[in-house]
């Protein structure tokens, strides 16, 4: 890191290994918890009103959430708390950290190197979360909803633990 880069407090780029993941896959966000959706106390996201959904947990003190597919940042919320991949195939995802975490204003989270727009692998890093400043007010279970199937199946795995890249679905 550079004097400038001090000066202006610019932050190392997050580079995680590749995933090797199809444009069909949709991959765990990162180590942690393949939880039961209807676990989740928010009705939104437990009755699955968005679409199907699973949910995560982690229990490391910071986690970066990465890509869970091959495709487009098309919505990346400036507050960190839930961003959306529109998959090469079509399907849409949305990715939203914790419940009522639009609530935190973006504190607790940080926006990595990818902006609207970009186009993803899974795997890529996309926001750092401080989980355990976060859980002190907020939740912390992190969702993954299918927004539009674009006439494509797909059955979320049962609860288990899960490693960052790893398929998700059945």
């Amino acid at each position: 890191m550079g004097l400038f880069d001090k000066l202006f407090k610019k932050e190392a780029e997050v580079v995680l290994p590749d995933v090797n993941a199809s444009d069909e896959d949709i991959v765990a966000l990162a180590d942690g918890q393949l939880i039961d959706i209807t676990t989740v106390p928010d009705p939104v996201f437990s009755e699955q009103m968005m679409g199907k959904s699973t949910a995560f947990k982690y229990e490391s003190d910071k986690v970066i959430l990465c890509s869970p597919a091959n495709g487009t940042l098309a919505v990346l919320f400036p507050t960190g708390h839930a961003f959306g991949i529109q998959m090469n195939n079509g399907v849409e995802l949305l990715v939203h950290c914790g419940v009522d975490t639009v609530n935190a204003k973006g504190e607790g989270f940080r926006l990595l190197s990818k902006k609207q727009g970009d186009t993803v692998k899974a795997g890529d890093p996309i926001v750092e979360v401080d989980i355990r400043k976060l859980s002190a007010s907020y939740d912390m279970s992190t969702m993954l909803i299918i927004t539009n199937p674009n006439d494509q199946e797909y059955e979320f795995l049962d609860p288990q633990p899960v490693v960052r890249g790893e398929k998700v679905t059945k």
